[in-house]
Order: C-alpha cells, then sequence, then structure tokens
C-alpha cells in the first residue's frame, strides 16, 4: 500500500505557529471583551490562520525567488523592513474588512479603518516582524552550518592530499631512485649531490609542515613545483623536458595547494614514465576573462587511471569546495599524442 505524503517541516511549523497564535488572539478577546461571541471567534479563529498563512507564504516565494535568504544582514535589512511594512497592511485590511462585515458600522469602509486601523496594524508589525526575522534566521543558521561543514570536509581534504603528496614522495620507486641518484653524485659531482638532499628535503618539508593553508600562492606552488622538476630530472635525466609559462601578474594569486602539482605528478607517472623517449612537461598559467588557467600537458594517452585517480579526485571536490562551484577541472587526450589538464578558477582582483 502506498504511503501518504506527510507534511514538510515548513508547513508543520506553519500551521502550528498560525493556530497557536489564533488561539491567544482569541482567548485574549474572550478575557478582554464584556460581549464574546461563539461564531465570530470562530470565524476568526479559521480566518487568522488562512490569512497568515497566506501572506507569509507570498513572502517565502517572493524571498526566494530574489534570493534574499542569501543576502548579508546589512543588504537584507533594507529589503525586510518596507516588506513587513506591506504585510502588516495587508494584514490590517483583511482584519478590518472582517470586522466591519461582521458587525456593520455607519460610514464607509475607509471611515471604519481611519479609526479602528492602528490596534491591528501594530499588530501586524508585530507579528510579520516575528515571523519574518526567525525566518531569516533560520537559513542564516542553516547557511552558517553549511559553510562550517564544508569548511571541516575541505580542511580533511586538504589533510588527505597532504598525506597523498607525502605517500608519493616516499614511494619506494622515487624514494630510492633519488637516493641512488644522489648516492652516484656524492663523488661525480658534489655540488649537484648537495642540491639534490636539498630538493628532497625541501619537498618532504613541505609534504609535513608547509601545507596547512586552504590556499597558497601560485609563486610557492610554483616554486614547488620546479624543485619536485629538479628532482625528477635526475631520475629521467634527458628523457624529460620542462616548459613553464606563468603570467607574472598571477604570482600572488591564491590557488589550492598541491593542485599543480598533482597535474605535474599525474602526467609523469602515467605519460613520461611510460615513453621509451619520454616528452615534455608543459605548464602554462594565463589568465582568460574572469577565469585563470592552470594547465599541464604531457605526452601519452588518456587512461582510465590518470583521469580518475585518488589524487584527481580529490581535487575536483577539493574546486568544488574552495570555490563554491565557480571552479573547474577537465582532462582530455589530444590527437597528437597528449594529454592536457586544466584547471580553471575565479580570477580575484
Amino acid at each position: 500500500m502506498k504511503k501518504q505524503a506527510s507534511l514538510s517541516p515548513y508547513w508543520q511549523c506553519q500551521l502550528a505557529g498560525w493556530t497557536i497564535a489564533a488561539l491567544y488572539w482569541e482567548v485574549d478577546a474572550f478575557v478582554r471583551s464584556p460581549v464574546f461571541s461563539y461564531s465570530f471567534a470562530a470565524l476568526n479563529f479559521v480566518a487568522d490562520i488562512t490569512v497568515n498563512l497566506l501572506l507569509t507564504h507570498a513572502y517565502r516565494r517572493f524571498a526566494l525567488q530574489h534570493g534574499w535568504h542569501l543576502l548579508r544582514p546589512k543588504a537584507l535589512l533594507w529589503r525586510i523592513a518596507p516588506a513587513v511594512i506591506i504585510l502588516a497592511v495587508c494584514f490590517t485590511l483583511a482584519v478590518s474588512l472582517r470586522f466591519y462585515w461582521w458587525d456593520p458600522h455607519q460610514g464607509t469602509f475607509l471611515q471604519y479603518l481611519q479609526i479602528n486601523s492602528r490596534v491591528p496594524f501594530m499588530t501586524g508589525i508585530r507579528t510579520m516582524a516575528v515571523w519574518v526575522l526567525a525566518w531569516h534566521l533560520y537559513h542564516y543558521a542553516q547557511q552558517q552550518h553549511t559553510a562550517s561543514r564544508e569548511n571541516a570536509r575541505l580542511q580533511l581534504l586538504t589533510k588527505e592530499i597532504q598525506l597523498d603528496n607525502l605517500t608519493a614522495q616516499l614511494n619506494p620507486h622515487f624514494f630510492f631512485n633519488s637516493l641512488n641518484n644522489i648516492k652516484s653524485l656524492v663523488l661525480e659531482d658534489p655540488t649537484l649531490a648537495r642540491r639534490a638532499i636539498d630538493l628532497l628535503s625541501d619537498l618532504l618539508r613541505n609534504a609535513l609542515y608547509k601545507r596547512s593553508d586552504q590556499l597558497v600562492t601560485l609563486q610557492e606552488e610554483l616554486q614547488l613545483v620546479s624543485d619536485y622538476l629538479e628532482l625528477e630530472k635526475l631520475r629521467f635525466e634527458e628523457r624529460l623536458q620542462v616548459h613553464i609559462q606563468a603570467d607574472p601578474a598571477l604570482s600572488h594569486m591564491g590557488v589550492p595547494p598541491l593542485s599543480l602539482q598533482t597535474l605535474v605528478e599525474n602526467g609523469i607517472k602515467h605519460g613520461i614514465a611510460h615513453s621509451v623517449n619520454g616528452g615534455s612537461i608543459v605548464i602554462n598559467i594565463a589568465r582568460e576573462g574572469d577565469r585563470v588557467l592552470l594547465s599541464v600537458q604531457n605526452p601519452g594517452t588518456l587512461q582510465g587511471t590518470a583521469a580518475g585517480g585518488l589524487g584527481i579526485r580529490n581535487l575536483r571536490e577539493r574546486l568544488q569546495l574552495q570555490f563554491s562551484g565557480q571552479a573547474s577541472f577537465e582532462i582530455a587526450g589530444l590527437p597528437e599524442g597528449n594529454v592536457l589538464a586544466v584547471i580553471a578558477i575565479p580570477f580575484i582582483h
């Protein structure tokens, strides 16, 4: 048997809240009024719930359509103040029309409004202001909760990429090759051996200590990539060629740590290492309109592991969280036997 759809939390709160408010108003009228009409009280009870449901739901739809629930408090204040007044006017008209119809008075409805509209208007101001503020406070709390959750997830991903990078630096193939290269250089070229030790030390230090920030400057990321490539060049020698072209004006722009390095490492692992003749790692960083493109091109064909490995999946998710969906990552095979990976992030002035 098919289950009936239950009311959403929003409608449950709406019905419960306005029912309680309507009951309060009827009890208050019973206590204050020397002449209490039960039939008019029943009419008022149903009318109060209906009118307030319609007014507040209309405001909710309007606010959602115009993105008011996403505004900061200062920008929101200039919008909700007149909105509350408009809602209060509508509330006053609904209440006054009901009383005028039930017990007709001398004169026109406008004359009745001039004499009796103050009390329902002030009640409308208080009631609608409370509802509007409560609704926006709920959405503000939801945004804060979402932001906190995303920041926590982003920090976790940053830690994961640090560990992934440390694993990459310490994997036996990379680590022992680097040590063997350094060992052979100790007698042949002590200066170059010392340089290689410094590079390996810097890479490990970066992996261990220097990547706790959610963003680093492009200059810092390029320095890490240069150190990594210089050390890998000891391993591949002439099989690895490097070409880096970066706009100097972007050097202080923030990028996710190890983002470019992940692409370079991916290109060497799945491209250079599998090619007998090696090839070139081509890095290009340039601004294109309101975006900055970070691209890495390497020889090879696009394989499933290269396009969907742990490092790449992690990078995609970090970009999504860090830039709220405004960044993107694409990797594609090129006709000339190369693979191109591109990160696009918003340009921050």
